[in-house]
């Protein structure tokens, strides 16, 4: 599964971000918030800012919601800055973490993280302790129904993508951090629906959890992480099979 998150197939399986509708408008909103303060409120010059945008209306997130968020970002309307975070650790097994949160109270987030970690058997460490391990990268799915297979990979090659894999019902896009919405902009224009586009983090190599125990302690750690308010994304260079990742989440 080179340049695809085993976390995000978990989720897949799970459907625990669906089950969670205002966890994601929230989510949502805080990365609205982010992209507007960093790059302004123009969704035609601040591609990260129309991506997420885009993304909150696919998800049918009030209109109104999305001003306000924006509003917030630009400081057109009162409202607490929210800061971008990132946070390392291992898990059961050793399996490596990376925790990015978005918050504006950062003393309330890092003592949330860190009494995670603490309940679910793995360790917070220090800045840099594991994400020399991931490369950031661009990452956009397509539903193998919207499109061929052939056709999405030359315009996504043609964009000048790195990878593109075929998994299960995903057509997997893996691009430099910085080609990410060029590349996805490439695939809209054709006609084709995105599933999802966001930066990623990649693992250089992976930590195979074959005992179930284990497998089922990262999987609640994950889980943990993701229920967190301010957790944006939960990173981890955990591998488990689809066998056992099956008998886990049914």
């Amino acid at each position: 599964m080179a340049g695809h998150s085993k976390w995000s197939k978990v989720k897949r399986f799970k459907g625990v971000l669906d089950a969670k509708r205002g966890k994601i408008f929230s989510r949502f909103s805080k990365e609205i918030m982010v992209a507007a303060r960093m790059g302004g409120g123009d969704l035609a010059v601040n591609p990260r800012l129309r991506t997420a945008v885009l993304a909150a209306r696919a998800q049918n997130m009030p209109h109104d919601t999305i001003e306000r968020a924006l509003k917030k970002g630009t400081g057109e309307i009162a409202g607490g800055i929210v800061e971008e975070l990132m946070y390392e650790g291992y898990g059961p097994g050793g399996v490596a973490i990376i925790v990015e949160a978005a918050t504006d109270n950062k003393n309330r987030t890092a003592a949330d993280i860190r009494s995670i970690f603490a309940k679910s058997h793995g360790n917070l460490a220090a800045s840099g302790a594991v994400s020399y391990m991931f490369r950031r990268k661009g990452q956009i799915t397509v539903e193998r129904g919207e499109v061929d297979e052939d056709r999405l990979m030359e315009i996504a090659l043609e964009a000048r993508a790195e990878d593109f894999i075929t998994d299960d019902d995903l057509y997997v896009i893996t691009t430099p951090h910085d080609r990410l919405y060029q590349v996805g902009e490439a695939i809209k224009n054709a006609g084709i629906p995105l599933e999802s586009q966001k930066l990623t983090f990649v693992p250089n190599t992976t930590v195979a959890i074959v005992n179930q125990e284990l497998a089922s302690q990262v999987l609640r750690l994950c889980d943990a992480l993701e229920d967190s308010d301010d957790v944006q994304s939960v990173h981890s260079n955990l591998d488990i099979s689809d066998e056992l990742l099956a008998s886990l989440t049914t």
